[in-house]
């Protein structure tokens, strides 16, 4: 790996930005509650709770009587493409947002990939295997986790960044992102939060392929990713789909094996993409909103304990930062909760936790026991 890139908005935090092995890239909050052998409240994972609703469970059952047929994407691209207002050779359907991630990996012969970090690890960890040699932006807290696009090596021709980001929970927006689209540069944004942001603010989709409205399309090579797992709670079905021009998608395509989505997943994408879903979605996303006021409100009573609630969140989680957030961790595992360690996400460290968004009524449970460990109460 290159020496990494820091921006201009200070040194970069705890610790080494070298010292998340590349087996850590895989560890996901899914771990935290696998194989523990106690009933967990999930404040690990960032899937919407009381999913997948019961008319989207009737859609994937009702498809099982066709499984004996081989899957046809075209309904389900078609549905896609309507969705987002593009031509149906701007769309690829893959087995959830992460599969994707591995067929840029594979397509593209980049010189310099540079991924924008603290982010989701896979793309990364993608690039890695795939033997190319990954250089690393790194936002800091001191900067709000912000994005600027002299952060970015003008000859960097790969450049990878999460919107909202994970785990800071950061909106950039969509113009900073734009300015990084140039000749000879494929960008890449991945939005698998993005239907968490009510009316799906600041997302690059319309700029993706064709242009922002009647504007000229974005230069070089745009890439956005979408995922189904956060909003629709279908992480085991395994669904998402690419947003770019027809020569990105079919080169994409080339490296997916024949039939690389499910008939039910495709299912899913075609019922999702609905006018009825989308106000669904929306809705949803309006209440993470307000939850996620709830959840900060209850964190920021904790300041004066040394708890700091870092960036501007706006995706369902949120980052936070303590000394002892380690030592937290599993006390609040005693308690019950499942919380994210941070120090597997590049520029982060022991100090970092992510907490997913949940009702009110959830958040005050785990604000009290988080309250107990910080008092000493317990």
């Amino acid at each position: 790996m290159r020496t990494p890139v820091e921006p201009g908005s200070g040194p970069a935090p705890e610790p080494d930005p070298e010292s998340v092995p590349e087996q850590g890239l895989r560890h996901h909050g899914d771990a935290e509650v696998r194989d523990d052998g106690r009933k967990l409240t999930d404040l690990a994972v960032n899937v919407r709770t009381g999913t997948p609703p019961s008319w989207l469970k009737r859609r994937l059952a009702d498809s099982l009587d066709g499984l004996a047929a081989y899957p046809d994407p075209r309904a389900a691209r078609r549905a896609v493409a309507v969705r987002h207002g593009l031509a149906e050779e701007r769309v690829l359907l893959t087995a959830g947002a992460a599969e994707a991630f591995v067929l840029l990996a594979r397509a593209l012969r980049p010189r310099r990939p540079v991924v924008v970090h603290p982010q989701f690890t896979e793309p990364e960890a993608a690039l890695r295997d795939a033997g190319h040699d990954v250089e690393r932006v790194l936002l800091t807290a001191s900067g709000g986790f912000r994005l600027e696009p002299t952060d970015v090596p003008g000859d960097a021709d790969l450049v990878v960044v999460g919107n909202p980001t994970n785990p800071t929970s950061v909106l950039h927006p969509a113009r900073t992102l734009a300015a990084l689209a140039r000749e000879g540069r494929t960008l890449v944004v991945d939005e698998a939060f993005i239907d968490a942001v009510p009316g799906e603010q600041e997302s690059l989709a319309p700029w993706s392929a064709e242009g922002r409205e009647a504007e000229a399309p974005l230069p070089g090579r745009v890439v956005v990713l979408r995922s189904l797992t956060k909003t629709w709670g279908l992480a085991g079905l395994r669904v998402g789909y690419v947003l770019s021009d027809p020569v990105t998608v079919a080169a994409l395509a080339r490296q997916q094996p024949l039939w690389p989505v499910s008939a039910p997943a495709l299912t899913a994408a075609e019922a999702c993409s609905a006018p009825h879903a989308l106000a669904e979605a929306e809705d949803a996303a309006r209440r993470t909103a307000r939850d996620r006021g709830h959840l900060l409100a209850r964190l920021g009573a904790f300041a004066s304990a040394g708890l700091s609630v870092e960036g501007s969140p706006r995706a369902p989680f949120v980052l936070v930062r303590h000394p002892r957030a380690a030592e937290l961790r599993e006390g609040l595992r005693s308690s019950g909760f499942a919380v994210r360690r941070g120090d597997t996400f590049p520029g982060l460290g022991p100090q970092w936790l992510r907490i997913a968004v949940r009702d009110p009524e959830c958040t005050d449970r785990f604000a009290d026991a988080l309250g107990e460990l910080l008092t000493g109460r317990r």
